[in-house]
């Protein structure tokens, strides 16, 4: 990504340290010299601006580095905060706000998350004057070298083949003879029960508001009034005490269910048995690999089953570094990928969620409110409706960099692009993760409430999901049959009579403009 280039020991540095990397295991930090080093923390307007991010994201982040800057202070280090209210435009302008003021060696960062970051650091040093040296993300448990070189020469980049390497390297959930514990590596089909509110969802522990979070949160209403995000809700951890208190009752209070329960979809509740700690990850509050371990722990004191434990390291250690490696190895043309060529533009509810269809609209409102939503509503719900209804790639990806809490492009864009939209044609998923009503049925309790059936296909009461569906089939037809996961489905539709693929796909095609123009607020 970077190079790092030797400087003078008689001048201090200037370690720049981004918004989602607010961790002391900092490479930049772990060889900083309190006392001498400055550390800079800056809350810029292009990166506060470049989509319209959650209210909830712009809080936790701007607290957390606020929380930060005060830890690093503390530690000896002369730390330069520049906040929102300070209008720097951008990062260049940021280093350039603080080297007026003293001498520097050299600028030092930890590698960014986002493409587009990396082209502004690369170019930094040209406008300042200075090198800029950007040093490999050790905080992640696969660099991105070791990532290329385990996908050279591969047909197929699958996560599970990654995922065992990665078990392997850090010893988790593994026998003594390095086989997996109980035999299997993926315990997925034991994770997949559809939600009947047959049980009681635990109520979380409400994190204290403090002054900083406070301050922040009316400033935030103040200078981003029209983004998404309902700040009276806001309930998120903002330094890393906190983040491990979070993940501590996670794991004595709702890990034993989580894995039976992680893909249900449910009407009471927004976060049902899951974690809620990929965001306090994603910025540095938490350490991936002592998240696992703590997991992993659990299990071996007999406190969850192995289905549980298996199936939450297998998204810390096997997704959550697969897709990082994933972008990386893809960009920037990653970013313009769009393999079924879906330009239709995304509906203006999907800025206020209101739609007749329940699952999507519960889905949609809650992700602008919290900012958060589970893998199933992201990748089943809302993803699965972008992609049947041919929703523009760019903009639906656009739409979940702005949404999520824990939202940056490293691991937004593949999850969106390539698991719920196929825009990059398989080189993540084996086959497009299209669903119909029925899916969406088994999985929750949703369609009770809804003025849509699951079991109608045409018609004024057909849950859109079906025709839809079925549309989705019918036009990707050609394609879809080269994919060998795709030959039941393919066969199903085949067996039905032309008259009753042509009544499907009409309706389909009818209703699709005003399913799109609906907006009931």
């Amino acid at each position: 990504m970077g190079t790092t280039v030797s400087t003078s020991v008689s001048q201090p540095r200037l370690i720049l340290v981004l918004g989602d990397q607010l961790s002391d295991n900092n490479p930049v930090l772990r060889g900083a010299v309190a006392g001498k080093d400055h550390v800079l923390l800056a809350e810029v307007a292009e990166e506060a601006n470049y989509v319209r991010h959650n209210r909830h994201k712009l809080v936790l982040i701007f607290a957390a580095m606020r929380r930060f800057a005060g830890s690093l202070r503390e530690q000896g280090f002369t730390v330069h905060y520049l906040s929102y209210a300070q209008a720097i435009d951008s990062l260049s302008s940021a280093v350039e706000t603080v080297l007026a003021t003293a001498e520097f060696a050299a600028v030092d960062v930890c590698e960014p998350g986002e493409y587009r970051v990396l082209e502004s650091l690369q170019a930094m040093g040209e406008s300042i004057g200075l090198p800029v040296n950007i040093h490999p993300d050790t905080r992640f448990l696969c660099q991105l070298d070791e990532f290329a070189e385990w996908a050279s020469g591969r047909k197929q980049l699958r996560m599970e083949y990654f995922y065992r390497l990665m078990r392997q390297r850090y010893q988790l959930l593994l026998q003594d003879d390095g086989e997996p514990e109980g035999g299997r590596w993926n315990y997925d089909r034991e994770n997949r029960k559809g939600w009947r509110a047959a049980e009681a969802v635990p109520e979380r522990p409400v994190v204290a508001m403090d002054e900083i979070t406070a301050a922040v949160i009316a400033e935030v209403m103040e200078a981003f009034p029209d983004n998404p995000g309902d700040l009276s809700q806001f309930c998120y951890a903002t330094d890393a005490a906190t983040a491990q208190q979070q993940l501590d009752w996670f794991c004595e209070h709702a890990l034993a269910r989580f894995g039976t329960w992680q893909d249900g979809l449910a009407e009471e509740s927004p976060w049902m048995f899951h974690s809620i700690i990929s965001m306090y990850m994603n910025i540095g509050l938490l350490d991936p690999l002592q998240v696992c371990q703590q997991v992993e722990a659990q299990w071996r004191a007999g406190k969850c089953e192995l289905a549980a434990a298996e199936g939450f390291i297998r998204q810390v250690l096997g997704w959550r570094e697969y897709v990082r490696g994933i972008y990386w190895l893809h960009m920037p043309a990653y970013g313009k990928l769009n393999h079924f060529d879906a330009h239709t533009p995304l509906p203006d509810w999907f800025w206020t969620g209101e739609t007749d269809m329940r699952c999507l609209s519960r889905a949609l409102k809650q992700s602008l409110e919290l900012g958060y939503a589970h893998h199933i509503q992201r990748l089943m719900v809302i993803g699965n409706f972008a992609l049947l209804a041919g929703l523009d790639v760019e903009e639906v990806c656009e739409w979940y960099l702005a949404v999520y809490t824990d939202a940056f492009e490293w691991v937004e864009l593949p999850n969106t692009a390539g698991m719920a939209l196929f825009a990059d044609g398989g080189i993540m998923a084996s086959k497009p993760y299209a669903a119909s009503g029925s899916y969406l049925k088994r999985q929750g309790n949703h369609c009770a409430a809804c003025r849509y059936d699951p079991a109608q296909v045409t018609g004024s009461a057909a849950c859109p999901y079906n025709a839809l569906y079925w549309r989705f089939i019918d036009r990707h037809r050609a394609g879809l049959e080269k994919n060998g996961r795709m030959g039941l489905v393919l066969a199903n539709w085949k067996r039905r009579s032309p008259e009753d693929r042509d009544a499907i796909v009409q309706f389909a095609e009818s209703s699709l403009p005003n399913l799109l123009a609906t907006d009931t607020a």
